[in-house]
């Protein structure tokens, strides 16, 4: 096993060429989970008391992004109690050997996982409902939370997941819960769950990779009711990528990454359609799409990024549907983003390699974020820009195309591990503390 370091129910989401024209941020990275906005006007230039429109103070701890759908926001987040003398979580064995992370933290104190809705308006807390109580189920890494995976909402109702603890919940926009369900706990060699789930028609789909492997499946829900149409057992072991969905021609796939295998499947059945073989690193960060070629990376132990075309069957090992490879510049955390034909990696301190989606032909290598940064959150990208946002609270932008340009910073003053949400002509941004609206002001 590779040894971790530190580390919509009208419309399916499905990744295409272009960023649909919606100004709903349903989910992880929104439409269609690439960070990708089609807004025009978003702002570029913000500071702590520059266009922030409001502030509003989230209690706890959560990395999970904000996702956002007319004038409700939903988040969520994991309140840290008392400790309980003698807790441990659950046991990981690792090679044979039990294993304990260093730098895994949290099991010995009863914990509150919360889901919130604010009001995007002005940032008032609309609602908060207690999902569970208690002790967790696993460790998490020091750097990360224990509310790591983003909701997803259709407009009707909001999914939330709390991966180690296996706990999937439905709400209501008012706050109503409409059903939960334990998928059992997720081990993940004691730093957390960062897999988020995804809405493909009426399906909830969440991928449950854990420890070694032996215990590995996709499922997919009813997002109505909960009850479990699908389950795929997958030999990959524990990953923190969360699957994406994209058309291959006339048909539908759930591309998912892994360390032993790259493995797509039809989204309405878990049926398995096509694999390659995998990153052989830990998978962390999501895939990306362009057009109907897929880019996965890894970049710890060793860094690779590979852009695969989708639409195969069988084992594509070998095949020219792997078109190319890249061993640099890629990201232990961040995912990656394609845009407008291209695929920009970034690295953990933000380092961008920006490649041809299609061939992988290198546009540029080592454009650099113009000062120091630690890069947790995944980047997102609107109008020609994109945004990496660091843990020192700055939001770097960068032009996007195949010449490197560092267009502004902008800076909040407080760590920043999510990744943003752009929605109705507002940049949302979940700081350690605060969630912020970035925004024109009038007259500005």
């Amino acid at each position: 096993m590779k040894r971790v370091g530190v580390a919509v129910l009208v419309m399916a989401s499905v990744a295409s060429a272009e960023p649909r024209a919606t100004s709903q941020w349903a989910q992880f990275r929104g439409p269609d989970g690439q960070g990708v906005s089609a807004e025009k006007g978003l702002p570029d230039d913000w500071s702590a008391t520059r266009n922030v429109l409001w502030k509003t103070a989230i209690p706890g701890r959560g990395h999970s992004s904000p996702v956002v759908w007319g004038d409700r926001i939903f988040l969520t987040t994991a309140i840290e109690g008392e400790v309980v003398p003698g807790a441990k979580g659950v046991k990981h064995v690792v090679d044979g050997q039990d294993f304990v992370h260093p730098q895994g933290v949290g099991d010995d104190r009863r914990h509150t996982f919360k889901v919130l809705a604010l009001d995007a308006r002005d940032g008032r807390i609309v609602w908060e409902k207690v999902a569970h109580e208690g002790l967790p189920y696993d460790t998490r890494h020091k750097r990360g939370s224990f509310a790591s995976q983003t909701p997803v909402t259709d407009g009707k109702l909001v999914w939330t997941y709390f991966g180690s603890e296996g706990l999937l919940f439905a709400y209501d926009m008012d706050g109503g819960l409409k059903w939960k369900v334990s998928l059992g706990g997720i081990a993940t060699v004691g730093v957390g769950v960062g897999t988020s789930p995804v809405l493909y028609e009426d399906l909830l789909i969440v991928q449950c990779d854990e420890d070694n492997g032996d215990k590995s499946f996709v499922v997919a829900l009813d997002g109505r009711t909960g009850k479990e149409v699908w389950r795929t057992p997958r030999k990959v072991q524990v990953s923190w990528a969360t699957p994406v969905l994209m058309r291959a021609g006339r048909r539908d796939e759930l591309v998912t990454s892994g360390t032993e295998w790259i493995i797509a499947y039809a989204p309405r059945t878990g049926a398995e359609l096509w694999r390659a073989k995998g990153l052989e690193s830990n998978a962390v960060p999501s895939p990306v799409v362009s057009g109907d070629v897929v880019v996965m990376s890894a970049g710890y132990p060793e860094k690779m990024a590979m852009g695969i075309r989708a639409g195969g069957s069988g084992d594509i090992t070998g095949t020219p549907r792997v078109l190319w490879k890249y061993t640099k510049g890629t990201a232990y955390v961040p995912s990656p983003i394609a845009y407008d034909g291209y695929v920009y990696l970034v690295t953990d301190k933000g380092i961008l390699t920006c490649l041809d989606a299609r061939t992988g032909e290198v546009k540029y290598e080592g454009g650099r974020v113009p000062i120091p940064a630690t890069l947790m959150a995944s980047p997102v990208a609107f109008d020609g820009k994109i945004l990496l946002s660091s843990m020192e609270g700055d939001t770097f932008v960068i032009r996007a195309g195949p010449v490197h340009e560092v267009l502004k910073t902008n800076t909040l003053g407080e760590p920043i591990a999510a990744s943003p949400a752009l929605s109705q002509g507002r940049i949302f941004i979940r700081g350690e503390s605060n969630l912020y609206a970035i925004g024109a002001r009038a007259g500005s």
